[in-house]
């Protein structure tokens, strides 16, 4: 059973498949090492082990009888503590939502528990999922398994430190602001942000939450890019209550080699400045790109980025404005009353209390970013981009609730941590699809990630790429420690 915690999903439910190794064998590996790690980490906040244990059992059973539950049989799995699964606790880190167990379970934990999963736990979050730290005063604090200063990431920070731990066989989180890519990234874990829709959130909730928000997606995470693609065609489809009338077909990638790609680079913008040790190391994979046949240019599209990144946090504090207590909003109120001088803060408080009028202009306006994106991807199948501004940096909990007073360090500099929104809305506005990918260890050892952002509707390409990065230059790395 060595490293049988560090394979892949696809692996660990063909190695069940072929009875090299049983279902209940393989939780209650993922189990031990859960004991042994997670005190450290904080990655896992609530299980249900017997449960699972019953479930791995009925996973066996039906597999002496020739009944195989789907491609992913048997395959322990955890899932980020704001998706419901019946029994369990569902907060999304608020205290008052301490004692809310759900009795629903959501439709991608449905999806995923009928292709075989083995659903034992949930993972930790920031209070409301608004942070790129994870941290809240029920769970308490998760830390980076690469370094327990650091953040994980967030919101799906348990998610993405359990799966670089090798506690949990397959992840899900939500983006809607690099909340699976961000994590992903600081963790050195693929991630896949779908196109805007194709998975339904229902169930990825707080009590009565059922009405999808702008941007938000919900996705997969894990190990490798080919359990990314493996869990999307699991995930994929609309919620059942639409009717039956609606239908997923996603274009196939027929690109077979690198050198079939035409890839365009963007590095840098104004609105964010990226870390040179973050940097060289994208740079690098863009070298090896181009070296393994790929054409690879320096482009984007032509596209105002400072007016993007504005549109995208108007948009973004509209679509959590739901989730926001009239207290919350009236201390942006009274912040930018006194004199608060950050333009996040007077764009949070533009989207939070906008007109429904403006917010259709906005929209419009978009649409018309959309539509630019869909013609720049006639010429390139990937837009290779950071995915935030740096490698995971310390844990933080100052100015609670006030984000952007905090800094992190880039290029020798203190920088808001608010700033890095920007690689989160690049195609996160534009409801395009990304894949995140490890790109390496910086000079300091932490590991940062590729963001591979393709056209609407193409996540087939973005995956089939990240599989060939893997394939080509190599994917997951354990951290050290966790062996």
């Amino acid at each position: 059973m060595d490293q049988l915690h560090y394979k892949s999903a696809t692996e660990l439910a063909a190695l069940i498949r072929r009875k090299k190794v049983s279902a209940l064998e393989v939780l209650d590996h993922f189990l031990a090492r859960i004991e042994k790690h997670n005190g450290k980490l904080n990655a896992i906040v609530w299980m249900d082990r017997d449960k699972a244990r019953k479930r791995a059992k009925a996973a066996d059973a039906a597999l002496k009888k020739g009944k195989r539950l789907g491609p992913l049989h048997g395959v322990p799995m955890t899932i980020k503590e704001s998706f419901q699964v019946a029994g369990s606790p569902t907060t999304w880190g608020v205290p008052a939502m301490k004692d809310n167990v759900t009795q629903t379970t959501a439709v991608l934990a449905q999806r995923m528990i009928g292709a075989g999963v083995t659903l034992f736990g949930k993972t930790n979050v920031p209070i409301l999922l608004a942070d790129w730290q994870s941290y809240n005063a029920i769970y308490g604090t998760t830390n980076n398994p690469w370094d327990a200063s650091r953040t994980p990431g967030g919101s799906s920070g348990g998610s993405s430190a359990a799966l670089a731990a090798g506690l949990t066989g397959i992840e899900a989180g939500s983006d809607i602001g690099s909340s699976i890519r961000n994590p992903a990234h600081y963790c050195g874990v693929f991630g896949h942000k779908p196109t805007y829709g194709l998975i339904t959130p229902r169930g990825q909730a707080l009590p009565g939450g059922v009405a999808p928000s702008d941007i938000s997606v919900v996705g997969p995470l894990a190990r490798s890019a080919q359990d990314l693609e493996v869990a999307l065609d699991i995930m994929a489809g609309p919620d059942p209550d639409d009717g039956g009338y609606l239908k997923v077909a996603l274009p196939k990638c027929d690109k077979t080699a690198l050198k079939q790609f035409r890839i365009a680079v963007k590095f840098t913008d104004p609105a964010s400045e990226v870390d040179g040790e973050y940097a060289d190391q994208l740079q690098a994979l863009a070298d090896k790109l181009a070296k393994a046949g790929a054409k690879v240019k320096e482009a984007a599209p032509a596209i105002d980025t400072a007016r993007l990144y504005d549109v995208y946090i108007r948009m973004l504090r509209a679509a959590t404005s739901a989730r926001m207590s009239d207290s919350d909003i009236d201390d942006i109120r009274r912040a930018v009353a006194e004199g608060e001088t950050d333009e996040f803060v007077a764009r949070t408080l533009d989207g939070v209390t906008m007109p429904h009028r403006r917010w259709l202009q906005l929209n419009n306006e978009r649409h018309q970013m959309r539509l630019a994106f869909n013609a720049f991807f006639e010429d390139y199948d990937i837009l290779l981009c950071p995915v935030a501004a740096s490698a995971a940096f310390p844990h933080d909990h100052s100015h609670e609730g006030k984000r952007w007073r905090r800094r992190i360090p880039a290029n020798g500099k203190r920088v808001a941590p608010t700033d890095q929104l920007f690689w989160a809305g690049y195609s996160g506005l534009v409801y395009l699809p990304s894949t995140v990918g490890p790109a390496g260890l910086t000079r300091s050892g932490l590991p940062v990630g590729y963001q591979a952002i393709t056209a609407q509707g193409r996540d087939k390409t973005s995956l089939a790429f990240a599989k060939l990065v893997e394939k080509t230059f190599g994917g997951f790395t354990p951290p050290p420690g966790y062996d």
